[in-house]
């Protein structure tokens, strides 16, 4: 079973990645409500696969990847953005980020990108 740690500032959001992870057989490590928290919470509990947003407060989800990366440069990091925001995905995966969901999205999309992890 893989460890997936949630990093959104929206509580919704990541009660309804959760849901889905859960349901279908992850564990999840943890939660964070912003990147700081998230790189924290990586750092202690080293999850198989992240999930994080890029529009944040205290630190966003870009400088996060950057700080997991250096933490543990083989960390798996799938960002999850809203639509409209391509620049910032592009510029995700060329900082070693392995996938993106965009917002919003269905149980089915999410599921492919963590199984192909």
């Amino acid at each position: 079973m893989k460890s997936v740690l949630i990093v959104d500032d929206a509580a919704f959001m990541r009660m309804a990645i959760k849901k889905i992870l859960e349901k279908n057989g992850y564990e999840i490590a943890g939660e964070a409500e912003n990147g700081e928290e998230g790189v924290r919470k990586y750092n202690e509990l080293r999850p198989d696969i992240v999930t994080l947003d890029i529009t944040m407060p205290e630190m966003d989800g870009l400088t996060a990847l950057k700080a997991i990366k250096t933490i543990d440069k083989n960390a798996k990091v799938i960002i999850v953005s809203a639509m409209g925001q391509e620049a910032f995905v592009r510029d995700a995966i060329m900082r070693g980020a392995q996938s993106f969901i965009v917002k919003p999205f269905t149980e089915e999309h999410v599921l492919k990108v963590l199984n192909s992890i």
